[in-house]
């Protein structure tokens, strides 16, 4: 394991991915679109582990290879500076198709 800066940042990680998750469950795409609400928690969970990510070392970066570090930090940039230009779809793209495997890398890596 990296250093413990490291390890709290992925537990960060993790923990605000499991809420995104949790937040769509029973959920569909429509729903962005009538809960203002869920649609900002998902942004934020995502703001969350885009920071997160930012402030890792190379070093623990490196150790969970594969895992696209560039795009979730951009993400977290276009979430932040971008806000009123956010594609729901993207967010619930994101959310759905790429979240579940990067919360189980994560408590892989954790356990």
């Amino acid at each position: 394991m990296a250093s413990r800066e490291d390890e709290t940042l992925l537990r960060d990680m993790l923990d605000a991915g499991r809420l995104a998750l949790g937040a769509i469950e029973d959920k569909e795409r429509t729903d962005l679109d009538s809960d203002p609400i869920l649609k900002a928690a998902l942004e934020r969970f995502l703001e969350i582990i885009g920071e997160a990510a930012s402030r890792l070392s190379e070093n623990a970066r490196a150790s969970l290879a594969g895992i696209p570090w560039h795009e979730i930090i951009g993400l977290r940039n276009r979430l932040i500076h971008g806000y009123f230009s956010i594609d729901a779809d993207v967010i619930w793209a994101i959310v759905n198709d790429d979240l579940p495997d990067f919360v189980r890398r994560l408590e892989i890596k954790l356990s």
